[in-house]
């Protein structure tokens, strides 16, 4: 067996940082899909929105701490910040959950639209973080 559960384990101050950046971004992940939900034809858009931005901001917030410790490995500031926070803001479960609702509605072109768009979206908002931190 490669790891044993003990290798998963965090330092109680990481697991910490985790969570402490957690709270905000799933409050804010809530906040801004259900405001965003009377202005969207379908609550999985507002979903799409969070996740584009947080792909974003994650990239750039990655791209900034290479520059800054290129070495430095899971540094506080990732840990409250790029897992904790955008961790939650942004939600693959929640993504997954919306696709296979829309195709249960047969709404077929819907869900590949949102399917590919939230991947393609992602990596592309991801590279863009990057790309303006490199900049």
């Amino acid at each position: 067996m490669a790891g044993s559960m003990s290798d998963l384990a965090l330092p109680a101050w990481q697991a910490s940082l985790v969570a402490i950046g957690a709270v905000p971004g799933a409050w804010l992940r809530l906040r801004v899909v259900n405001h965003l939900e009377p202005m969207v034809p379908r609550k999985h858009w507002g979903t799409f929105a969070v996740n584009m931005v947080a792909a974003f901001a994650l990239g750039l917030v990655l791209a900034l701490q290479a520059k800054c410790a290129p070495a430095s490995g899971a540094s506080p500031l990732i840990l409250l910040i790029g897992v904790g926070f955008f961790g939650s803001l942004s939600t693959f479960s929640t993504f997954a959950g919306e696709v296979l609702n829309t195709l249960r509605e047969h709404r077929w072109s819907e869900a590949l639209v949102l399917a590919v768009g939230s991947i393609l979206g992602g990596l592309l908002a991801v590279a863009a973080g990057v790309g303006l931190a490199d900049g």
